[in-house]
């Protein structure tokens, strides 16, 4: 049985702002589309933010918050209730978080478990989530990676079955805006460069690094312009950082509107410690954003030659690179070129949806 199958799956997912929830949304629309019955569990903020009822699936509020913690209890209770009451054909859950709680909750339905990210954190909390890693590892009936570092992290962990599984590129809406609209916004003269990120402000995306680069580019005529847009835990210390480096590194928080700031943009920078499918690179790319990004988890994979690659914790590797870039107009215009032909090597979402198809009908047949 491969991408025939149509049976009803059970789609969870911990709480999500980026990725892992467009992923989700894109994989619920496609099999939806495909005839399957499509049932998505997650935290009620998933489905305001990402649509799953509006493209057609139900709906089950299950609160799996981003960190392990007594609330798991709760949570395990949400979605044992919620997969007895559809009793679906298979259990596919995206990231540890949702895969540790599925593997509690699922009554014998098979279970898939499609790896996002790697453990990255050290400490009491990093032995904590190596557990739940290995746990997870081991109990998918099949393991989907989304890099080929996170297939040979599970196998290594004891993985009955792991593989590389496709996962969409996004569609990047049409800008809304005028490049010389979006660049008003941060009132900046015809010859200053903007220079754009956007993710989770977390510790794994680095932004640190960048906030130490813009500082030594106020010394450049003109002096370029960071701005990163995204929320999270690491705000007030990056704030704090710039502002006693006097970097010119602005944070945007949260936006909608990353095609318009694309269109603005002069590169696009990534500095994290590590990444699968960065969704921000595949953005970038699509837009034709000379991009610059660290050689780390699947992103080289992922860009192949259309970015230019540094290593990752070296402020000094991502200050030359920077100013190779802005110094070299026809360089930034070959990257510009080479990012929408990377692009289209990438799978869409029906391929996606026939990969995940022949999981289940893998799982579900042995």
């Amino acid at each position: 049985m491969g991408d025939d199958w149509r049976g009803s799956v059970a789609l969870v997912l911990a709480s999500s702002t980026g990725g892992v929830g467009q992923h989700v949304a894109s994989l619920a629309r496609g099999l939806v589309a495909a005839g399957c019955d499509v049932l998505v569990c997650g935290p009620a903020a998933t489905d305001e933010l990402f649509g799953f009822t509006a493209a057609g699936a139900t709906f089950a509020a299950v609160e799996i918050p981003a960190s392990p913690g007594p609330q798991d209890a709760g949570a395990v209770r949400q979605l044992r209730s919620a997969l007895a009451a559809r009793g679906p054909d298979v259990v596919h859950a995206h990231g540890f978080r949702a895969g540790f709680v599925a593997q509690l909750a699922r009554a014998g339905a098979p279970l898939v478990v499609t790896w996002h990210n790697a453990v990255l954190v050290r400490g009491l909390r990093g032995q904590v989530a190596a557990l739940v890693e290995r746990v997870v590892a081991r109990s998918a009936t099949l393991t989907l990676g989304a890099s080929e570092d996170l297939v040979e992290r599970a196998t290594t962990l004891g993985a009955r079955r792991a593989r590389l599984g496709a996962v969409a590129a996004p569609t990047l809406p049409n800008p809304r805006r005028t490049r010389s609209a979006v660049r008003a916004e941060f009132r900046l003269p015809p010859r200053t460069p903007l220079i754009l990120s956007v993710g989770r402000l977390h510790p794994q995306k680095r932004y640190d690094l960048l906030v130490e680069a813009s500082a030594r580019w106020r010394e450049l005529d003109p002096a370029p312009v960071v701005v990163v847009a995204g929320s999270g835990p690491s705000y007030m210390e990056l704030a704090q950082l710039a502002s006693q480096k006097r970097a010119p590194f602005h944070l945007l928080g949260r936006r909608n509107d990353v095609a318009d700031l694309l269109l603005g943009a002069d590169l696009a920078v990534i500095t994290s410690d590590w990444e699968a499918r960065q969704l921000f690179a595949q953005e970038a790319l699509e837009a034709g954003v000379p991009l610059i990004s660290t050689a780390v988890g699947g992103l080289p994979g992922l860009v192949g030659d259309a970015a230019m690659l540094i290593p990752p914790d070296d402020v000094d590797a991502l200050d030359n690179a920077v100013r190779a870039m802005l110094a070299d107009p026809e360089l930034r215009a070959d990257y510009a070129a080479r990012g929408p032909e990377q692009a289209a090597t990438w799978p869409g979402e029906s391929d996606t949806v026939a990969d995940v198809l022949a999981a289940y009908g893998e799982v579900t047949s042995s």
